[in-house]
């Protein structure tokens, strides 16, 4: 989970009331965190760093001293800005002569950019650390690494307007990046300069490359990998920045402007808006403004809420807990209508809006209760016939293993040469491992595997575990099913052995079952079968096909199957 590092002298002017630390981790939970390490109290308050850990993902704006200085402020019933008059879509609009034009070359590069302007007084240490902290946490974690969100800041006054967000041939085009003194081409940059390499990845395969120049084609940077050491070295005591996010989606990029904006508004900045005008459309109009107001309401009703919580809170108080969230609330009888604030996005469902309550509430004075029904456990027949599997492949000489259900398009896909279109994608993932929900076990024993060359032979290697995929005709396009994954690496590992032990396993599960001809791009043809039992395809299995194996790097015959433990239940 993300941990942020807060100077405690700023994080407690942005509370507007210093706290012991006691109290303050008792009033962490509200922005969804812990206190992870106290200061070092022989420093002195403007040197002490108060580290905090965030509990959840989904909400960036907590990801920097301000936001969770303000989620802590409104909760404890504290006023802050109001964020709504810095929207460009509710009267914040002039945007003067500061214009950046968007190259039609960029669509296919990256398509999108959105920048604004802070002003009113200079950055000081504390501050400056706090921009750099948020934009690595903003561009790393939400930004996975840099790919779809990336933020540089820049003084103003030495930028000359239009500004060109171009697309540059990057041998011909040359600039001197931060941390150096010579000049280096866009792209030397990837090969020699530190940010290069650690970015490159994500231009290296791109005829062009993005860069954002001023009038007198001064460059400001090359995103998303590094600023100029010109315009783009911020240093205390600058006073009018310039704050510029690009990527490939536009609504990530206008809600992490937004959370930036709200920031620097809470610390008593002017936020003025930049107007960029793209092409093509964004999906949200070709000219942007931000900070923007883009997102929907959300409703529930005061019933649903007690039902959801157990409680029997009355209307005034649902909208007080959603108010110390810091929403904006209206009620229609028993329904209730959600506007968030602008720096936020996390509302999908009308359970968000009740979680709200939950922690508006204090999660701590909901009292405790005996359970009302007497219920007997017992175990799940799923689960008591997995058990009976496990003790089968047991007794067949496998080795139990288990994984994780996250993984990268490289393990689920690329890897088991399938087309993907029914792996499950994370519209926001934490990185790029972590992207694709697993379809089959079988990538997960292949990974293992690959990891297990120096273990003595022959490797048998089992996992019993939950697979999901999408599915059209379930009513949420997605279904998740318990499976039983086997692999087998040996040199003598072959299609005969391996049905042998297929056939055993079924046998003692009490099925009858057939095999018919299969044509999984994961194994051999001809050396692979679709098991079908009652007339469905309960499973398959077969010896793994050698690009299977080359894509892992295992260098051992394998045969492997996987079967569907809930159609043979």
């Amino acid at each position: 989970m993300p941990k942020i590092e807060c100077n405690e002298k700023l994080f407690f002017e942005a509370i507007g009331k210093k706290y012991t630390y006691d109290v303050l981790e008792d009033l962490l939970p509200c922005a969804k965190a812990e206190l992870d390490e106290k200061p070092d109290m022989s420093q002195s308050e403007d040197e002490r760093v108060v580290k905090i850990e965030l509990n959840d993902t989904n909400r960036p704006d907590l990801w920097s001293t301000n936001g969770v200085a303000r989620q802590i402020k409104l909760h404890e019933g504290g006023k802050t800005v109001d964020y709504m008059k810095l929207m460009s879509n509710h009267g914040n609009n002039d945007y003067g002569e500061r214009i950046v034009e968007v190259d039609p070359e960029l669509k296919d590069v990256r398509p999108y950019m959105v920048a604004f302007m802070i002003t009113g007084k200079a950055i000081d240490d504390p501050m400056l650390k706090d921009i750099i902290q948020t934009q690595e946490k903003l561009c790393w974690n939400f930004g996975r690494k840099r790919k779809t969100i990336s933020m540089g800041v820049y003084r103003i006054d030495q930028i000359k307007f239009p500004v060109k967000y171009h697309a540059v041939d990057p041998d011909k085009t040359s600039f001197v990046p931060l941390q150096c003194e010579a000049p280096m081409t866009c792209r030397q940059i990837l090969t020699d300069h530190p940010k290069g390499k650690d970015f490159g990845w994500i231009l290296q395969d791109m005829k062009k490359f993005p860069l954002l120049s001023d009038a007198k084609d001064e460059v400001l940077s090359m995103a998303p990998i590094i600023n100029s050491a010109t315009l783009g070295a911020v240093q205390v005591g600058d006073k009018d920045l310039m704050v510029e996010l690009t990527g490939d989606n536009i609504e990530n990029l206008i809600l992490s402007a937004n959370i930036v904006a709200c920031d620097f508004a809470d610390q008593g900045y002017e936020i003025k808006p930049i107007l960029v005008k793209h092409p093509y459309d964004t999906g949200l109009g070709k000219d942007i403004m931000v900070p923007y107001y883009f997102q929907p309401t959300t409703k529930t009703t005061l019933g649903a809420v007690n039902k959801l919580l157990g409680s029997d809170f009355d209307m005034p108080k649902v909208v007080d807990a959603l108010t110390r969230m810091g929403n904006t609330v209206e009620t229609n009888g028993e329904e209730i209508t959600l506007s968030p604030a602008p720096y936020r996005n996390d509302f999908l469902h009308e359970v968000d809006i009740i979680e709200d309550v939950m922690i508006g509430c204090n999660v701590s004075a909901f009292e405790p209760r005996t359970p009302q029904d007497f219920t007997v456990g017992r175990l799940l027949p799923l689960t008591e016939f997995s058990r009976k599997a496990k003790t089968l492949m047991v007794g067949l000489g496998y080795q139990e293993m288990i994984f994780n259900y996250v993984g990268s398009k490289k393990d689920y896909v690329d890897n088991m040469l399938i087309d993907g279109s029914k792996v499950i994608e994370i519209a926001n993932p934490m990185s790029e491992n972590y992207q694709f929900i697993r379809p089959e076990i079988l990538s997960s024993l292949c990974r293992a595997e690959a990891g297990s060359a120096n273990a003595m032979y022959p490797h048998k290697i089992f996992e019993i575990g939950k697979v999901a995929y999408l599915k059209d005709d379930e009513n949420t396009g997605t279904i998740t099913r318990q499976h039983l994954g086997f692999l087998t690496a040996a040199a003598n590992a072959n299609f005969n052995t391996l049905a042998s032990e297929v056939s055993s396993l079924v046998y003692f599960l009490d099925h009858e079952y057939t095999v018919v001809e299969s044509d999984d791009p994961r194994f051999i043809p001809g050396r692979q079968a679709a098991l079908m039992v009652n007339g469905k395809q309960a499973g398959v299995f077969g010896e793994l096909h050698p690009q299977v194996l080359e894509n892992w790097g295992i260098t051992t015959p394998c045969v492997a199957g996987e079967l569907d433990l809930e159609e043979l239940i």
